[in-house]
């Protein structure tokens, strides 16, 4: 918990400072890229999170992998060093772009399907989103072969739940009753 709070702080410095260099949509690129390759590659999380690492080897290491960043994102680079707090990078990475979609209107549905989706579920899942939201939507799809088939959303606070699962949880009450 007190890493996600310092996580938080330093994307909310971090977009401050993008903003006021116009460099705002770059470093969300940057931020997609350090989160996913961070996220995606076991050895560099391990490394990153390796207390007995010195944090000069870890920014002049993440100065390589990452070279053709945004100097505002170089710059975060640099503090985590100054800081030693290079272990909440990717948290860091996923608040910023939750920072950055939030300051554009964009929000973030999170659909979990029982199949990936296709493009008549996304459809019908659009449909039900505009009855939620009228902000531009990111549809982030979650496999979960155990909800049997329909689909599970999440807006925020909100949760429509229109899953097979859910249907028999619901007839199994009714019948108990």
């Amino acid at each position: 918990m007190i890493g996600n709070r310092a996580a938080i702080r330093y994307a909310k410095a971090i977009l401050d400072l993008a903003i006021s260099k116009n460099a705002s949509v770059q470093v969300n690129d940057d931020m997609i890229l350090v989160a996913s390759t961070v996220n995606g590659n076991q050895e560099l999380n391990g490394f990153i999170q390796n207390p007995t690492i010195s944090v000069d080897v870890k920014e002049n290491a993440l100065l390589e992998v990452f070279a053709a960043v945004n100097p505002v994102t170089k710059s975060l680079f640099h503090l985590l060093f100054v800081n030693k707090r290079f272990e909440i990078l990717e948290g860091i990475a996923n608040n910023y772009k939750q920072l950055f979609d939030q300051m554009n209107g964009v929000e973030l549905a999170k659909v979990t399907t029982a199949i990936p989706m296709d493009a008549d579920l996304e459809a019908k899942i659009m449909a039900k989103i505009a009855t939620f939201s009228n902000k531009k939507i990111t549809i982030e799809n979650t496999v979960d072969p155990s909800i049997i088939g329909g689909f599970i959303l999440r807006i925020g606070d909100q949760q429509y739940n229109a899953s097979v699962a859910n249907r028999l949880q619901e007839l199994k009450r009714e019948f108990s009753n």
